[in-house]
């Protein structure tokens, strides 16, 4: 008596599917097997089907597993094809699921797409403490030029290529504004303790000139890289003269 090779369950248990003269006592037994899989363990793999028709059992992921491996596959279509490529479909074929995973998670491609980015940017920033401001703004200035040149500015870089698109323009602002102007205003009003910056300075806006100037060389200019000689120059020729105390 052999049970047909190609009727397995998601569990990998052979289903109780046999020739016609099988002992019933053997039916019941593997009825009983059945039973004793756990939802969980059923839960826990799926059956596909590879060219050539082999059934190939695979373990399910989910959770926080699942969730890394949908926001790499994002993170790579948009490093391959900008926002403008990026979609539901291709992200959910790329990371070996479905749409419906995807939208459970996240509405849509905007939100997406930011989350991926945020994935990456899991390294905390070291905030540059010289002693000197202008020191300090070059530093993070020169951080920040080369990571819009590493594979999590490719990411970025795919997002601002849809900046027109509302939705995506939203979730980017919320995104990077708040934890990019404490860095910002944390290096200023050090300066401005130590007499270098006048107090009136010490204002978002104002201290994120240095990093609104070099995104707009990044945008005008569609160069993943800035010479060294228009960061000084932002530095030395706008941020200074703006902020120092007079």
């Amino acid at each position: 008596m052999r049970a047909d090779p190609g009727l397995v369950d998601e569990a990998g248990v052979v289903a109780d599917a046999f020739c016609p003269h099988a002992n019933p006592s053997h039916l019941r037994y593997f009825e009983y097997l059945n039973s004793e899989v756990s939802t969980v363990q059923k839960q826990a793999v799926k059956v596909r089907r590879v060219p050539g028709g082999e059934r190939v059992t695979e373990r399910r992921r989910r959770g926080a597993e699942l969730e890394r491996a949908i926001l790499a596959a994002a993170a790579d279509e948009l490093t391959e094809s900008g926002y403008e490529g990026l979609t539901m479909d291709r992200v959910a074929k790329r990371a070996g699921t479905n749409k419906n995973t995807l939208y459970r998670r996240w509405p849509n491609r905007a939100v997406l797409g930011v989350a991926a980015y945020r994935h990456l940017m899991t390294k905390a920033v070291d905030l540059p403490d010289t002693g000197e401001l202008r020191a300090d703004v070059l530093e993070l200035l020169r951080g920040a030029n080369r990571h819009w040149d590493s594979p999590e500015g490719a990411v970025l870089r795919g997002l601002m290529a849809g900046i027109g698109v509302p939705e995506l323009l939203a979730q980017i602002q919320d995104a990077v504004s708040d934890a990019g102007s404490a860095l910002w205003l944390t290096v200023l009003g050090r300066a401005v303790a130590r007499g270098e910056a006048r107090p009136e300075a010490l204002h978002p806006r104002v201290a994120t000139v240095p990093v609104a100037l070099l995104r707009n060389e990044f945008l005008t200019s569609g160069r993943p890289n800035v010479p060294d000689a228009v960061l000084v120059e932002i530095v030395d020729e706008v941020y200074l003269p703006l902020v120092r105390a007079r």
